[in-house]
């Protein structure tokens, strides 16, 4: 069976458009059993973040499973074909694993070496395995993805400087404001990407940082980690009032703030401005609020012009980490062969323990008088002598599982052992 992916990233789509197909992690599951149930997919792996959506499947049929997952897209974003086939990427087979790999060591981010997004494959990875949609096929490359992803950071120095949306969401507001000291920041959100601003923010001499979510438990937990400032957000509008920044990251389906919110405390700053930077995808700011005097609005698309800035220190790493993908692309791809030709060995063993244990039952009455210890040998002689036989065809099986030669042996095993 195939293996697919289809997605679509910063890269190959606008704003406007990512953020009307990504997933919520509160609608992974029902966006899982929604492809499972179309008829040309067998296992399924959704990666929704800010700065992509990917859909690895295992498919019955290429193009019927393209089609599957192309129409999955289009009914969740209301976006027509027309409208988002320019922006989509597909790849097979040997080609998915590398896209995978080269995602999870952070080659394929707005932040070349990204390290939060290690950490959101795995989770992509952990939320199709408890719906039970990634099977043998996609836990093997996903697990292969992690491994080779730690290699990358371990052995170069991709990892290095600025290498999250995180830090380089605080980097840019500190440089808009030439330096972040004495500021008063306000952080909207409590997920994996609000945690990571709020943890880099804790280190700065600020005056004040304030964090708000609908859920008040965590915002006072990860206030705890800036000796911060929980807000009910209830009272987030009235809190813009007071401070210089607002970083906002959440996962709401719609926008947290719109132009009216942001309009009706322009007044009540005298004077001062506003810098805003919204790194959620869908966004939580309205981008009408660029309009209003005395307020900077920054987005994905500005972090990622920001990043691309402070890259080329880590550009010298590229060629190192894509001969680690390519490595363990090869060594992936040797794996997969041999897991494939596992059944066909189960069987050849098993027809193997078959036969000696019919031609020992023959021989039953002969070896009756033997005593325990000579049983004993005769049974590992027995064992041996067939674990003996069948190495080499076993060795030869996995070698060349997977190639026209494979084949051809698979075929010759089965038609000689009637397997």
């Amino acid at each position: 069976m195939p293996v697919l992916i289809l997605g679509l990233n910063h890269r190959t789509a606008p704003l406007h458009i990512l953020e009307r197909v990504t997933v919520s992690g509160d609608e992974i599951e029902k966006s899982l059993d929604d492809l499972m149930s179309r008829p040309n997919i067998t296992e399924a792996v959704l990666v929704s973040t800010c700065n992509r959506i990917e859909i690895y499947v295992r498919a019955e049929r290429f193009h019927g499973a393209y089609e599957d997952l192309r129409s999955h897209l289009c009914e969740r974003s209301f976006l027509t074909p027309t409208e988002l086939v320019d922006h989509l990427y597909v790849h097979h087979d040997d080609e998915v694993a590398r896209h995978l790999f080269s995602v999870a060591s952070g080659l394929d981010s707005a932040v070349l070496g990204e390290t939060e997004i290690l950490g959101q494959v795995k989770t992509a990875w952990e939320r199709a395995r408890t719906a039970g949609t990634a099977g043998p096929v996609l836990n093997l490359m996903f697990r292969h993805a992690l491994m080779t992803g730690k290699r990358a950071r371990t052995e170069t120095a991709i990892s290095r400087k600025i290498t999250s949306v995180s830090q380089a969401a605080v980097a840019l507001a500190s440089r808009r404001l030439d330096g972040l000291a004495g500021r008063r920041v306000l952080v909207l959100g409590a997920g994996d990407m609000a945690e990571g601003m709020i943890r880099l923010l804790g280190e700065l001499q600020l005056e004040s940082v304030h964090i708000a979510n609908r859920t008040p438990a965590k915002a006072e937990a990860l206030a705890e980690l800036a000796g911060g400032i929980p807000v009910e957000l209830d009272d987030l509008v009235d809190e813009l009032a007071h401070v210089d920044v607002l970083l906002t990251s959440t996962g709401a389906n719609s926008l947290m703030l719109d132009h009216g919110d942001i309009a009706s405390v322009v007044g009540r700053r005298d004077g001062h401005p506003l810098l805003v930077i919204d790194v959620a995808v869908p966004r939580d700011v309205d981008p009408a609020v660029a309009e209003l005097d005395g307020v900077t609005l920054l987005d994905m698309e500005d972090i990622g012009a920001f990043a691309r800035e402070g890259r080329e220190g880590r550009r010298r790493e590229v060629a190192h980490v894509e001969t680690i993908i390519d490595e363990e692309v090869r060594h992936f791809a040797e794996l997969r062969s041999a897991r494939a030709a596992d059944p066909l060995i189960t069987s050849l063993r098993a027809e193997g323990e078959a036969i000696r244990l019919h031609e020992l039952d023959r021989f039953r009455g002969r070896l009756a008088n033997l005593e325990p210890a000579e049983r004993e040998a005769v049974e590992a002689l027995t064992h041996g002598l067939v674990a003996k036989l069948l190495h080499e065809p076993t060795t030869v099986l996995k070698k060349n599982a997977g190639s026209p030669k494979g084949d051809r042996l698979a075929n010759a095993i089965r038609d000689l052992f009637d397997l």
